[in-house]
């Protein structure tokens, strides 16, 4: 193959290999991208060619090269290469067509590269030695009449995301490898025993702490008691821990709360005191229900429900909207990682994802939109393939969700990431014990996930991206699935006292969240790293991806450390957990930081909040719901159990005449419209046939080509042993009626959820729901006051069924600010996740007509209420 090189290289260098379709083949992702460049407004583009990059480093001779393009990067039947080898780390030379632009885009260094991850591993398993480090980029040659600004325009919105992604023009983009660095053992000392109240908040801002005042002052007045300043690595596991990301301070705060029965009344028509809206509505709506049948709600990772006489049943829905929002395909494809590692963090193996995405309008004109944002579009196909590339390589079917836009999702989507997983009957172990070691498996930790909890905390804003960026991450699957099995053969053999995943706090959280009990020691300088240069606040507190953290008995240490070893993944001991009630933090035998967990997990204050809520102007007033503050509180009649009549056909009384109006344009525009349309374009890039489990699949009917209510499992492990029970997966969303009452909304939703399952055959009485707000800055009290209210109506909606609440999930301040400070929220947006027993799975029903002849009945009453309906 065509080269520049010499013939052999010993020494540690560098390659630069590019790696082209033949030209006479067609590129299928050159049509999407010109279509893409037409919609920018920008013609003149006569044909794209795409070529995949390669960066090599290590001691490669010319056999080796060929070795790994022939064997591992081309294709020879459509495609072609050519390597050089790069003058220490300069540039390339690159040749380029007259009339023609070439734009190369690469990772950040320190981003991860999975590609490249995978890359150096297959060498190493092919035999090729010498491979230390590879990197991945692309580059794109744009052929037609073209001006630099407009190029530079397809650059920063169609081709690189600024923040994990570096591009040039016209020029070979350097090696995107990260510079060598030492060791840094630097621990700061924060002055904050002497703060005043102004620096307080200051240094909170400095250090995207998102604390506001009173978490600051806490936190100060706690060391002038311990008579020091904290060190950079204290603060920051605070601020982590202490966000509303993973303690849900919000659900727990004191809120006064205001309601008005019209948007002119001047005196609320009723004020309430709230004493924690968690405790108050959902936990008080699963108190009041059957839960013999529930074996965990809201202590663990996930929820647990009983399947059968020897398996539980594991689910968690989870939010990564944030992350997104400025990194589409990053944040989704985390997203998914991360529910995944939730039901690895009950002991469970994952059967089911699933995936409901909130978008703002695809057809948005560039010219509207907001400084800082990424076009709807480009959100839409970056988590579309997010999820894609992280589900389908694990190898769990996405098997249900659901897809809504709206102008209000334009600068936050929402991502909602859930997951189901099956675990034999008391097989979770969750208490660490003295003694026990830290463990930590799976990925190393560099410095993508700095500071996510508190990221996720905030509002969005026009300079998010470029501050933010070290909080997004890219996903490893492969090494999730490597990290599966090891837990799945670990909890079979018992090695393990607890588990958990490493989460949005990294470290911090994990172990901080282990050792409240009993209080660990960590050696830091043993957490094994992508690179050197790392803080020690920064190696505590990185979100890295696919790990977890075990504890685990000396004695079963070694059989541990073999499972590892025999698939390929990497097992370190950290530390051990100690019975003192501190987390203590060493680096290099030196104390870098050492909290009380009493502090760390008590010492918040709580929120006390005000909410209000007004009906619109142009929404009628709502009566006031009934409220489970103060005892039972109205139960009204449920669908499934109440009072109702089947009606014959054709013997509906006529209460009303009925003006004939023409609606076969509207109905039309209905059936095109984005939120009615068929999603099969999106759905069928999910895999919902892998594990062979799936009885009643996403789409229906003799074409298999129409929407189901829902999906119904037979987990393979159970079926083994001859059982006929499934598990229906099902959803209700509907944020349009959120302006309405949002009250009624999470009515709906509930409702939605709960038919759609039983619709299928799950048992009435055997559905698990799981709650997920999606909201605004809950410290603005007309937002706060609308949370409220869905969360009274997903009180009031579970008690009418008699259903538990088992998991759930705040996703807040979800806000855009612009740069004339104007805050945007989205629409308040809940989803209700329902998760249903299916006694017989011979005997499940989908909604497709069977014949000719059938009847249709309709169930319940039909009044005028269009509200929030899209026509």
């Amino acid at each position: 193959m065509e080269n520049n090189a010499k013939t052999n290289y010993l020494l540690p260098s560098v390659f630069r290999v590019a790696v082209s379709p033949y030209p006479s083949r067609t590129d299928a992702r050159t049509s999407g991208l010109l279509h893409d460049i037409a919609a920018l407004g920008i013609g003149g583009v006569n044909a794209i060619r795409i070529d995949d990059l390669y960066f090599l480093f290590g001691e490669l001779d010319s056999a080796a090269l060929e070795r790994v393009c022939t064997n591992l990067l081309c294709d020879p039947v459509v495609e072609t290469y050519i390597w050089q080898m790069l003058d220490g780390d300069g540039p390339a030379t690159s040749v380029r067509s007259p009339d023609s632009w070439v734009v190369e885009v690469a990772l950040r260094p320190g981003v991860t590269d999975s590609v490249a991850e995978s890359l150096v591993r297959a060498a190493q398993v092919a035999g090729i030695a010498g491979l230390r480090q590879a990197a991945t980029g692309r580059r794109y040659e744009l052929a037609g009449s073209l001006m630099a600004s407009q190029v530079e325009r397809i650059a920063q919105s169609l081709l690189a995301n600024a923040v994990i992604q570096t591009y040039t023009i016209n020029a070979p983009i350097p090696p995107p490898f990260v510079p060598a660095q030492p060791p840094d053992d630097n621990v700061e000392v924060i002055a904050l025993r002497e703060a005043d109240d102004a620096e307080l908040l200051a240094i909170s801002r400095a250090r995207r702490l998102s604390l506001d005042l009173h978490e600051m002052r806490a936190i100060a007045q706690h060391f002038r008691q311990e008579g020091r300043d904290p060190t950079d690595v204290e603060l920051e596991t605070l601020a982590q821990t202490w966000s509303e990301h993973c303690v849900h301070k919000t659900f727990k705060a004191l809120i006064d709360y205001e309601e008005y029965d019209s948007p002119a009344a001047v005196a609320p028509a009723r004020r309430l005191q709230i004493d924690g809206l968690l405790r108050t509505t959902i936990r008080a709506a699963t108190e009041k229900a059957d839960t013999s049948w529930v074996r965990s709600a809201f202590v663990d990772n996930a929820g647990i429900v009983a399947f059968d006489d020897a398996f539980d049943l594991a689910i968690k829905v989870e939010t990564h909207n944030h992350p997104s929002a400025i990194e589409p395909f990053g944040g989704a494809n985390t997203g998914v990682g991360g529910v995944v590692r939730d039901i690895l963090g009950v002991s469970a193996r994952p059967i089911a994802n699933t995936d409901v995405l909130c978008f703002g309008p695809g057809d948005l004109p560039f010219a509207e939109l907001p400084p800082g944002v990424l076009h709807p579009r480009r959100v839409e196909s970056g988590v579309i393939a997010g999820i894609e590339d992280y589900g389908n390589k694990m190898g769990i079917p996405t098997v249900n969700g659901a897809v809504f836009y709206d102008p209000g999702y334009t600068a936050n989507p929402l991502v909602f990431c859930g997951c189901v997983g099956l675990l034999p009957r008391g097989a979770h172990r969750r208490q660490a014990r003295a003694g026990d070691l830290v463990v930590v498996i799976g990925g190393r930790t560099g410095r993508d996930g700095l500071r996510g909890a508190t990221f996720s905390s905030d509002v969005l804003a026009a300079e998010t991206g470029s501050i933010a960026g070290s909080a997004v991450q890219i996903g490893h699957p492969i090494r999730e699935k490597q990290v599966q099995e090891v837990v799945l053969l670990a909890r079979d053999e018992g090695l393990y006292d607890a588990i958990t995943d490493c989460g949005a706090g990294g470290l911090s959280s994990a172990v901080g969240e282990m050792a409240e009990e009993v209080g660990a020691e960590v050696n830091l300088e043993l957490v094994p790293l992508k690179y050197p240069g790392l803080r020690p606040w920064e190696v505590w507190l990185s979100e890295a991806q696919e790990r977890m953290v075990f504890a685990v008995p000396p004695a079963k240490w070694s059989r541990l450390v073999s499972i590892c070893r025999g698939l390929d993944c990497e097992a370190t001991v950290i530390g051990r957990f100690t019975g003192d009630g501190r987390v203590t933090l060493r680096w290099q035998g030196r104390v870098v930081g050492q909290l009380s967990t009493a502090f760390l997990h008590g010492g918040l204050p709580r929120r006390h909040l005000r909410a209000v809520w007004k009906p619109e102007e142009h929404h009628a007033p709502s009566p006031p719901p009934p409220l489970p503050l103060a005892g039972e509180g109205s139960r009204p009649p449920s669908p499934l159990r109440g009072e109702g009549k089947v009606r014959g056909e054709l013997t509906l009384p006529v209460s009303q005449s009925w003006e004939y109006v023409p609606l076969s344009d509207s109905l039309l525009s209905l059936l095109a419209h984005p939120n009615v349309r068929s999603k099969e374009a999106i759905v069928r890039r999910y895999d919902h046939e892998v594990q062979g489990g799936t009885v009643v699949k996403p789409f229906v009917g003799r074409e298999a080509d129409g929407p189901g209510d829902a999906t119904v499992l037979r987990p393979l492990d159970a079926a083994r042993r001859g059982g006929q029970r499934g598990a229906a997966i099902g959803c209700g969303i509907c944020p349009s009626y959120s302006a309405s009452d949002p009250y009624r909304m999470a009515w709906a939703a509930a409702d939605e959820a709960v038919r759609n399952v039983v619709a299928v055959g799950a048992d009435p009485a055997r559905i698990a729901l799981l709650d997920n707000f999606c909201w605004g800055d809950p410290t603005q009290p007309d937002r706060l006051g609308g949370l409220v209210r869905a969360a009274l109506g997903c009180h009031d909606a579970a008690v009418a069924y008699g259903l538990p609440f088992v998991s759930g999930k705040d996703s807040l301040n979800n806000e855009y600010v612009g740069p004339d400070g104007v805050r945007r929220p989205i629409p308040g947006t809940l989803l209700i996740t329902a998760l249903g027993l299916v006694p017989d799975v011979a005997q499940t029903v989908t909604m497709d007509l069977k014949e000719a002849g059938n009847f249709l009945y309709i169930l319940g009453e039909t009044r005028a209420e269009l509200g929030g309906a899209l026509y």
